[in-house]
């Protein structure tokens, strides 16, 4: 099982993530154009740099389920390698399952 604090701090992000969506297009919509003059971007940049960092969906990494793990998760079922396996055995994931030849 991951930490507690952590799988909170993930969960955090995704709030951040959400809340600032729509601001950190309109700014990076600025940033990009062609018609927007060179103070304009460069402003729209300074803006976008005092936005929480957690605000950026790089920043976020896939967890487990279950467990709370960050690496090893398959973000097809959203679970880790070895819940993957587990789930597997029992026949809970349809359409997989171990492979042999």
């Amino acid at each position: 099982m991951a930490k507690t604090s952590m799988v909170n701090r993930e969960i955090k992000r995704a709030k951040l993530v959400k809340k600032h969506a729509a601001k950190r297009d309109a700014l990076k919509k600025i940033i990009s154009s062609e018609s927007a003059s060179y103070e304009e971007k460069m402003d729209a940049a300074v803006k976008l740099q005092k936005l929480p960092r957690d605000s950026s969906p790089a920043r976020q990494t896939t967890r487990c389920a279950l467990t709370g793990r960050p690496r090893a998760v398959y973000s097809k079922f959203g679970l880790g390698r070895n819940k993957l396996r587990e789930a597997t055995m029992r026949g809970d994931v349809p359409g997989l399952r171990k492979a042999s030849w």
